[in-house]
């Protein structure tokens, strides 16, 4: 099935006179006959449910769809982005190990990783995704356990070179974590281009309508755990936790890597997305390559005119020909990027400030890929915890406005947009 049809028809197959629709499974535990039957699924020997804290059948669905659509093996429902983005590194990463990060990511995805998870016991080294190959291979040490990096940067719409990453990555055994939330799997699948577990914020553009807060693991199925046995004991030894089971072993490849994030993250740490979360979630999806569609083809024409506007001071965005990442999206994203733009204004800050205020349609708001176009200044809100220093080496310019262009009529934003510039 092409991404159009497996975004309707993947992850819930269902039977003669059952729902059409995924169902809602509002239900915390799921009654047996016996001891015994239940004990086959705490032993992981048989698939069903018992306690909705770990599996529910309805995020299951979901999570099987995301799943075909990025062409993964496995993946999981979590409730959020960030829990998503947690797990997916602490899963293989715990006390003593360490990461190399791409420096453009997502703000909170950073201080997560800088400071949150360094708590822990995780070290991070932090690589300029244009970093030269010399420079890339001395981040990796003895002790690293993965590269963590964007599809494109949010705000700095950074994209990303899937293929160089994975390939050092591969080199020194261990996988590649690929935050896919701007592109979608509509626009990329980064598994196809070496990743090895793909991530989302659900409640962007897979959401698209502001109603869910969740996120996603998928797992791409081909990294050979057991190849690297020394740098994976939690996949490659018994899990004394969970009655010795060796996930590698047991589920191999293609399911090793979620079952041990469901298994034993979610049973102690209980990031679920709730159901009813994941049934609206489903909705989004249905409507995703409609939307993805027309979120890039309204940047693109904006992107053109904040471009020859004479108050705007510069524009980023990857699908503007003069842009450092053009190529490189043709490449990734041969047909479209996301519906993110980045620019500053002549004035700098002040200037950004009554731009933003003078919007009618465009909200001020800390949310991103919506279906409706939404504004912020990143540097006093989102990324206010980095100092300059901090910022710049993430891409964002403390001018820099970060303006998701929804899917309303494009000239009306255009109407919009001429207006708030007038009045700076």
């Amino acid at each position: 099935m092409k991404i159009e049809t497996k975004c309707l028809h993947a992850g819930y197959e269902p039977k003669n006179g059952e729902p059409r629709m995924i169902p809602i499974i509002q239900s915390t535990t799921f009654k047996y006959d016996s001891s015994e039957d239940m004990g086959k699924l705490f032993d992981l020997q048989a698939t069903g449910y018992f306690y909705s804290r770990l599996q529910n059948p309805t995020t299951d669905y979901v999570a099987a769809k995301i799943a075909a659509m990025e062409g993964g093996t496995a993946a999981m429902l979590t409730g959020s982005g960030q829990a998503a983005n947690f797990f997916a590194v602490f899963n293989i990463a715990g006390a003593g190990d360490h990461v190399i990060a791409s420096s453009t990511i997502y703000g909170g995805s950073f201080n997560l990783f800088n400071v949150t998870m360094r708590k822990m016991g995780v070290d991070f080294t932090f690589v300029d995704p244009d970093c030269t190959d010399e420079e890339l291979e001395s981040a990796f040490k003895s002790n690293t356990k993965a590269v963590f990096g964007e599809t494109i940067a949010n705000p700095a719409l950074i994209v990303f070179d899937i293929e160089r990453f994975a390939k050092a990555a591969h080199k020194h055994g261990v996988p590649l974590i690929i935050d896919n939330t701007f592109a979608t799997p509509v626009n990329c699948r980064p598994i196809e281009f070496g990743a090895d577990i793909v991530t989302h914020s659900t409640t962007k553009y897979m959401d698209g309508h502001d109603a869910t807060v969740g996120g996603c693991i998928v797992d791409g199925g081909k990294f050979d755990w057991m190849a690297h046995a020394d740098k994976f004991p939690g996949l490659c030894t018994p899990d004394e936790s969970y009655h010795g089971i060796t996930y590698a072993t047991q589920f191999g490849n293609a399911g090793a890597f979620i079952t041990k994030a469901t298994a034993q993250l979610m049973r102690d740490l209980g990031s679920v997305q709730a159901p009813m979360n994941a049934y609206l979630l489903n909705l989004g999806l249905e409507s995703l390559p409609v939307r993805m569609e027309r979120h890039c083809s309204n940047a693109q024409k904006i992107a053109e005119f904040l471009s020859s506007h004479d108050k705007v001071s510069w524009v980023n965005y990857p699908g503007l020909p003069g842009n450092k990442y053009y190529e490189r999206a043709k490449k990734y994203m041969p047909h479209g990027t996301c519906g993110v733009i980045s620019f500053g204004v002549q004035g700098g800050r002040k200037a950004a400030e009554k731009f933003m205020a003078e919007l009618k349609l465009g909200m001020i708001a800390t949310h991103v890929a919506d279906a409706r176009t939404c504004v912020l200044h990143p540097a006093s809100s989102t990324h206010r915890q980095m100092n300059d220093e901090e910022l710049l080496a993430a891409g964002v310019a403390p001018d820099l406005i970060r303006l998701s262009v929804g899917i309303e009529n494009v000239d009306d934003l255009l109407e919009d947009l001429k207006s708030a510039l007038s009045k700076i």
